[in-house]
């Protein structure tokens, strides 16, 4: 019998080239050796190593102005298409909008019609909002949801809301489709979720938008209800971070 309080054996040159590549991933637009090594911990000379390495197998790629980036290969892991690969490419951002802030963030989409949360970045000290109720299901009562509705011409946002009922979650859940209607056209780009969703808990979302101004999703973060006056100062922090995942998902299409 295995003697489960054993170590496992660990090989420390696959672990380093493990973490070169989430270091490389962190940086959708690239980054040089000498920032990974950096980044790392890693001796220069092995960055470089394990680079070349990764570059004869297809996982990294040096692009000409001498950056780093993921290579092709990377897209065949566990069948995940193309988009996947991409949106993968956020999380990083999302992450440091969470630290940044202290509150968990989040990234949706409209797609096929309904809204889904396509990241979450959360931690012990930042837990997420508890999702007794899919967002897709509940696109009224959250920010994120409103931000996406805002977005939507007024014929889709009028097919979501008909196929969703505006189910009355909390005591300050908007159910009146006129008052929510009203509210939408009105959010000028930002999107508030006072307790609608779940009491105790409030949200603040942005939109996201593409290299031509059209919205394609929304950032959003959740914290505590008493919070929500600090995490509508960080606006500016929202927008700029919405603007690197535009940027993020820009570069990745091209």
């Amino acid at each position: 019998m295995m003697d489960e309080t054993r170590r496992p054996t660990l090989i420390a040159s696959v672990q380093r080239a493990l973490h070169l590549m989430e270091a490389v991933a962190s940086h959708p637009s690239g980054a040089p050796a000498k920032q990974l090594s950096r980044e790392t911990g890693l001796p220069l000379a092995t960055t470089y190593h394990l680079l070349r390495t990764l570059a004869h197998e297809g996982y990294a790629t040096r692009l000409s102005d001498g950056v780093w980036v993921l290579g092709d290969r990377v897209q065949s892991l566990h069948g995940q298409s193309r988009t996947q690969q991409l949106l993968a490419r956020i999380r990083p951002t999302l992450v440091s909008l969470r630290d940044e802030l202290g509150a968990a963030s989040y990234f949706g989409m409209h797609v096929d019609d309904e809204i889904r949360i396509i990241d979450i970045a959360d931690g012990p000290r930042t837990p997420r909002v508890d999702l007794w109720v899919g967002f897709d299901e509940a696109a009224h009562a959250t920010a994120i949801g409103k931000c996406i509705l805002s977005q939507l011409g007024e014929d889709r946002r009028r097919d979501h809301l008909a196929r969703h009922p505006l189910v009355d979650l909390t005591p300050h859940t908007i159910t009146e489709p006129h008052r929510l209607l009203s509210a939408l056209r009105t959010s000028a780009g930002v999107s508030v979720d006072r307790e609608e969703y779940a009491l105790g808990t409030s949200c603040v979302a942005v939109p996201v938008t593409d290299a031509t101004g059209t919205a394609i999703g929304a950032l959003a973060v959740s914290c505590r209800a008493g919070r929500l006056p600090k995490a509508e100062a960080s606006i500016h922090r929202l927008r700029a971070t919405a603007a690197r995942i535009q940027r993020t998902l820009s570069l990745s299409l091209t």
